[in-house]
């Protein structure tokens, strides 16, 4: 008790020492300037004039390396090409249908002396599924047109952009 009354002592003194008053009047004289200082203006952030929107029109054009057509035979294929391209659909949906076309592998062929030709398609989860011409596979009603050793072939109808459809020719060859 007579060492533990000095320490507590001592204690107390340095921490009133540490609050006394100290000379800090270059810090008040600082903040006070910094006050007095007159305050700035920030600028108004600048205005942007709105740009003029362009619509691009030269889809409607004709490609640079087809040949020239009259705007009555151009009218009429288009008229055409939208009333006759279209998917069915009414038309349930078959089990490759529900993969997309770039997941598919072609496996091989099979065939009986009595019917013509059929792929044998691998799907994502590894089962085999047979098709043959008329079939549908992939997401973008792909419908199988011809089925050789080495390939099937089938047309997508997909949509061009402009509430129409059109066809698209894909295939899938025999993976190795």
């Amino acid at each position: 008790m007579k060492i533990l009354l000095p320490v507590i002592v001592l204690a107390a003194a340095t921490t009133l020492v540490g609050c006394s008053k100290t000379n800090d009047t270059d810090l008040s004289q600082t903040i006070k300037e910094i006050v007095e200082k007159p305050r700035g203006s920030i600028e108004p952030p600048p205005e942007f004039k709105p740009i003029a929107n362009y619509v691009y029109d030269a889809h409607r054009l004709r490609a640079p390396f087809n040949k020239p057509m009259s705007e009555a035979k151009k009218a009429e294929e288009e008229e055409r090409e939208k009333s006759k391209v279209r998917p069915d659909e009414n038309r349930p949906k078959e089990y490759l249908e529900s993969f997309a076309l770039d997941s598919l592998r072609m496996q091989g062929t099979i065939s009986r002396p009595d019917s013509s030709l059929e792929a044998l398609i691998r799907d994502p989860s590894g089962s085999v599924i047979r098709v043959q011409e008329g079939s549908h596979m992939g997401r973008s009603h792909g419908r199988v047109t011809k089925i050789n050793e080495a390939q099937v072939e089938l047309i997508e109808i997909v949509p061009d952009g402009q509430d129409r459809w059109v066809e698209r020719p894909r295939s899938l060859t025999l993976s190795e």
